[in-house]
C-alpha cells in the first residue's frame, strides 16, 4: 500500500472531491493526520476513518490498468497502448477512464494525433511502473520458493565486472549457495547507482568516478585499462604509453553515459588535449571489431578484452597514467537492513579478491 500525502489536500475527504491542484503527483491520495495514519494501519479500513473512501477506490486498481497507464504513458498514443497491453481500443479507453474516477485526477489530455500526459499522469505512472516490477519480483519469489530457492536478488553491474570478473564470482558464489537465485542485470554505472536508490536494484556494482551519495560503497576488484591498437600501429613499437602520447590518433569509444568515456575524457583535458572520437559503439566488443577494421584506437580494460582477439590483428599496450588503474566498487543503501542472503554476497564480493 501506498500512503501519498500532500498537507495543503486538507479539506479534501475523499478523492472525488480532490482540487485542480491534485494534478500535482503528491495528491493522489487525500492526506490523514499522524494520529489517523497510526489508526488506519494499526485499526485497519473502516469506513469512519478518513482516508477510507481514498484507500478503497485505489485498492480497485488492477495489474491490467496499471500497466496500460505505463504503455500510454511512454508511447502517447492510446492505439499502441491498447495493442501492446492485447485490449480492443474501447476496453483501455474505458480502463483509462475508470483509472481517471478511481484517483479524481485527469491523466491524459487526448489530442487529435495522440495523448498528452499530465503531472498527475506522470506521478501516476511512476508508482505503476515499481507495483508492476514488484509485482513481477513476487510472482519469481514465489516460483522459486515453490521450487525451493531460499532467496532471490537483484544485482546491477557495469560491463567491466560483468565481462572481467562477475563470472567466476558468482559461480563460486553459487557453488556454496544453491538455493539463491540472482537477477543480474548490465548497466551503465550511473544507471546502476540510480538503480540501488530507484529500490530496483538490491546490490550494485560500478567504477569509481560516478557520485554515490546515499550509498555504503566497498572495493570489490581492480581494473586495469589498456590501449588498443591495430598490430602494425605505430604505437606498437612501445611497451607503455601515456595517454597523451595516444590523443593525435582518432578514437573508437563507447556511447555517451559510459564511465570509461567520461573518464578518458577528463584525463584527456586535465592534460590539456581533447579527445578526438571518431565512432562510438555500445560494447566492448564493437569496440574491437571496429579497431580491427582499422577505424582508429581505442582504451578498454585488459580482462575484457577476449586471447583469440589479441591473437588476430589487434594489440594491447600498456598505459601508465595512474588514473588507469580503476577501482570497481560494490554498492548497497544499507547494509544493516540487507536481507540475510543478499548480505552474504555483499560479503563475498567486497571480500573476493582479498581472498
Amino acid at each position: 500500500m501506498v500512503q501519498v500525502v500532500d498537507h495543503h489536500a486538507r479539506s479534501c475527504s475523499s478523492v472525488g472531491h480532490l482540487p485542480a491542484h491534485c494534478l500535482s503527483r503528491k495528491a493522489i491520495i487525500a492526506p490523514i493526520s499522524a494520529s489517523e495514519h497510526f489508526n488506519f494501519f494499526h485499526y485497519g479500513f473502516h469506513s469512519g476513518n478518513p482516508g477510507y473512501r481514498c484507500v478503497h477506490n485505489l485498492l480497485q486498481l488492477d495489474l491490467l490498468s496499471l500497466r496500460l497507464l505505463v504503455l500510454a504513458a511512454d508511447s502517447k498514443n492510446l492505439t499502441k497502448a491498447a495493442e501492446q497491453a492485447h485490449l480492443t481500443l474501447s476496453a483501455a479507453s474505458k480502463r483509462l477512464a475508470e483509472l481517471e474516477r478511481v484517483t479524481g485526477c485527469t491523466l491524459f489530455i487526448r489530442l487529435p494525433r495522440g495523448l498528452q500526459i499530465t503531472p498527475a499522469g506522470q506521478g501516476l505512472a511512476q508508482h505503476a511502473r515499481l507495483m508492476l516490477d514488484n509485482a513481477q519480483r513476487l510472482a519469481h519469489d514465489a516460483t522459486d520458493f515453490a521450487n525451493g530457492v531460499r532467496g532471490h536478488l537483484r544485482l546491477f553491474a557495469n560491463t567491466s565486472a560483468v565481462i572481467q570478473f562477475l563470472p567466476q564470482d558468482l559461480a563460486d558464489f553459487l557453488g556454496t549457495h544453491p538455493d539463491i537465485r540472482i537477477s543480474l542485470e548490465e548497466a551503465l554505472s550511473d544507471m546502476t547507482v540510480q538503480a540501488l536508490k530507484d529500490g530496483k536494484a538490491d546490490i550494485g556494482i560500478f567504477a569509481d568516478n560516478v557520485p554515490t551519495n546515499g550509498l555504503e560503497v566497498r572495493p570489490y576488484r581492480q581494473d586495469q585499462l589498456v590501449v588498443l591498437v591495430p598490430a602494425d600501429h605505430p604505437l606498437v613499437r612501445h611497451g607503455s604509453v601515456s595517454l597523451v602520447e595516444t590523443l593525435e590518433y582518432d578514437f573508437v569509444a563507447l556511447n555517451q553515459g559510459s564511465s570509461l568515456l567520461e573518464r578518458i575524457r577528463q584525463a584527456a583535458a586535465s592534460a590539456g588535449g581533447l579527445l578526438k572520437v571518431r565512432i562510438q559503439v555500445s560494447s566492448f566488443d564493437g569496440i574491437c571489431r571496429m579497431i580491427e577494421a582499422g577505424l582508429g584506437i581505442g582504451i578498454l580494460p585488459l580482462g575484457s578484452v577476449r586471447p583469440e582477439v589479441l591473437q588476430r590483428k589487434l594489440r594491447a599496450i600498456h598505459l601508465r597514467d595512474a588514473w588507469a588503474s580503476r577501482t570497481l566498487n560494490v554498492g548497497v543503501v544499507e547494509a544493516a537492513r540487507l536481507s540475510p542472503e543478499a548480505a552474504n554476497l555483499f560479503h563475498y564480493l567486497t571480500t573476493v579478491q582479498a581472498g
